[in-house]
């Protein structure tokens, strides 16, 4: 146990820098992180870990220009939308990178210190900041190839000579683990001859080399200029590939852990409410790892949620989603799951590792391509090429089943969210979701990139119009905002209350959810087909000394022996009412 903050600085850094080929003066580095983020040396090194966070918590995941209008200041378009149809249902923004941008929708960042100008300025974020809690994206595995940094590293300029990851290309990095189909280095020229850089995402994306301790300071320097605007979240972009070790896989690495813990050691003192997320698209069992022992990430990604709810809705069968429920530890005090089944990726397929067969992910891909879905891949060490992830708008992926499109769009999609929103840890909206945005193929044959046909740009006008008339998209609106104005006040659905799962037969999945002081508990069942169901509510185990009702319809249940009939995706929130009404 580390009694002053240097001391545990330098252990840490110590620990990061002992099979770096640079010789690193920890004691200089851990004073100069220190001064970065405004931060006294003798100040207590241990903080307690604290749930910062409560069942009102709902993040709503947005690009800066998905809500465009006419003038060049978007911002103010997205904060005017979101003060008019979401401010009494979330509380937190996750802004997609805003900053100026070479390249994959703002994840090659030219300037951490700016705000894109088509978008607005930092008055804009600061105006949101004061509404809303802000996850900002900290893109630090990589940066641009147009940017400043990389411009003097060509140049040789000595402050940026070692900024970015290099390797000899006879070297073996067949191991790597790649997300990608792209060459992963890029051969440059620069002042000092020939480089080869590199990529792990794209060649307009180069790695930093956080083997040089000046690349952990500029990042730990951003981090307090982004904090002193009003960012109170910060989202870890790639984080797992950060450190690279030529000879290993190149992801998880142990130093990558460490550093992540640094800045949380760093953050957490700067700013004891921040929350750190680390955005990790991996199998389940890695991803578990970076919550560390409640001293990494606060928040993880759950990535393994949004294809196994989604292959349960398409197969009307929950096998594979309660047995990975199951596996799944509760989350530590000071730490929740990220809960989330649409975003501006793909479904990613990497977390269904030994949780689905190939057979039933080639099934479930051959359905995606017929709801007009695409597929993108990556390399594997052996040359072949892998599915990676599916890219389709949530609302067009969920329009039928394996048997093909039906009439229950509308109605499997609440029913996905219905679970999400339920389960244990904090929500994530993708606003394209809330909305019901479908396929968007002019923007993804206008950007060559599969992921653009998930990522359409509203203009303010045609949104609202859309949504002032009675269609799907005014429909989804209205049920998704009507079940998080009721999840928003039961305790039950903390971030950390109590989860198990309940065993109702393959086409009825549930959870029961007991609030933290055990006053509430909340049944959660919903039937997850097109057909009707019904449920024996002497599987549900009610206390009969309680009085219990439906939170969505309002019902009050009188025979607790009886049997319910649930109609095609119905979900239940079943509560003992005397807590639900307190």
């Amino acid at each position: 146990m580390h009694h002053n903050l240097s001391d545990h600085l330098i252990d840490l850094l110590e620990n990061i820098y002992t099979n770096n080929a640079i010789d690193v003066d920890t004691l200089t580095v851990a004073n100069q992180l220190l001064q970065a983020m405004r931060l006294e040396p003798n100040a207590n090194a241990f903080c307690a870990p604290k749930n910062l966070w409560s069942e009102q918590d709902v993040v709503l995941i947005t690009y800066g220009n998905t809500i465009k209008n006419d003038e060049t200041n978007h911002l103010s378009a997205l904060k005017r939308f979101t003060d008019e149809h979401c401010k009494n249902i979330t509380n937190t923004l996750h802004i997609l990178p805003f900053f100026p941008a070479s390249a994959d929708a703002g994840f090659a960042v030219k300037d951490y210190r700016a705000v894109d100008p088509t978008l607005g300025s930092w008055q804009d974020i600061e105006n949101l900041c004061v509404d809303y809690h802000v996850m900002a994206d900290l893109v630090i595995n990589h940066g641009s190839k147009q940017s400043e940094w990389f411009e003097q590293f060509c140049l040789a300029n000595p402050t940026y000579k070692d900024f970015y990851y290099t390797a000899d290309p006879k070297a073996d990095i067949s191991r790597v683990t790649r997300p990608r189909t792209s060459p992963l280095l890029t051969r440059v020229e620069t002042a000092d001859g020939e480089r080869y850089v590199w990529c792990t995402f794209s060649a307009d994306q180069v790695d930093f080399n956080f083997e040089n301790p000046a690349v952990l300071l500029e990042f730990v320097s951003i981090i307090r200029f982004y904090l002193d605007r009003g960012i109170r979240i910060f989202r870890l972009d790639a984080v797992a590939f950060l450190w690279k070790r030529v000879g290993t896989s190149c992801i998880n690495l142990p130093e990558t852990h460490l550093v992540i813990r640094l800045l949380r050691l760093l953050i957490e003192h700067a700013q004891p409410d921040a929350v750190v997320v680390t955005e990790t698209n991996i199998p389940n069992r890695q991803n578990l790892e970076y919550f560390g022992n409640a001293n990494e990430a606060h928040w993880i990604y759950n990535f393994s949620l949004p294809p196994l709810l989604v292959y349960s809705l398409l197969a009307g069968d929950c096998h594979y989603l309660k047995q990975w429920m199951m596996s799944m530890p509760p989350a530590q005090n000071g730490t929740a799951y990220f809960n989330f089944i649409a975003s501006h990726d793909g479904i990613g397929l990497r977390p269904t590792e030994g949780l689905l067969s190939e057979r039933e992910i080639d099934r479930m891909l051959a359905t995606i391509g017929n709801f007009g879905g695409k597929i993108s891949y990556r390399t594997l060490e052996s040359g072949e090429v892998k599915p990676y992830e599916m890219n389709i708008a949530l609302y067009d992926a969920l329009q039928g089943t394996f048997a093909g499109p039906d009439g229950f769009n509308t109605e499997r999609f609440t029913c996905a969210h219905a679970i999400m929103f339920a389960l244990e840890g904090v929500p994530g909206l993708y606003i394209h979701s809330l909305v019901g945005t479908s396929n968007d193929y002019e923007g993804m044959h206008a950007n060559g990139d599969n992921r653009s046909i998930n990522r359409r740009q509203w203009q303010s006008d045609e949104l609202e119009a859309l949504l002032s008339k009675k269609n799907h998209h005014s429909e989804v609106l209205s049920k998704l905002k009507a079940l998080l104005a009721i999840r928003i006040k039961q305790p039950a659905f903390h971030p950390n209350a109590t989860q198990f799962t309940l065993h109702l037969g393959e086409s009825i999945f549930g959870f029961w959810r007991q609030s933290i002081d055990r006053s509430q508990s909340i049944f959660c069942i919903s039937n997850i087909t097109p057909k009707k169901r019904a449920l024996p509510l002497s599987a549900v185990n009610l206390i009969e000394t309680e009085n219990w009702f439906d939170l969505i319809s309002g019902t009050p249940l009188s025979d607790y022996r009886g049997e319910l009939q649930l109609a095609p995706y119905q979900t239940l929130w079943i509560t003992n009412s005397k807590q639900a009404a307190s």
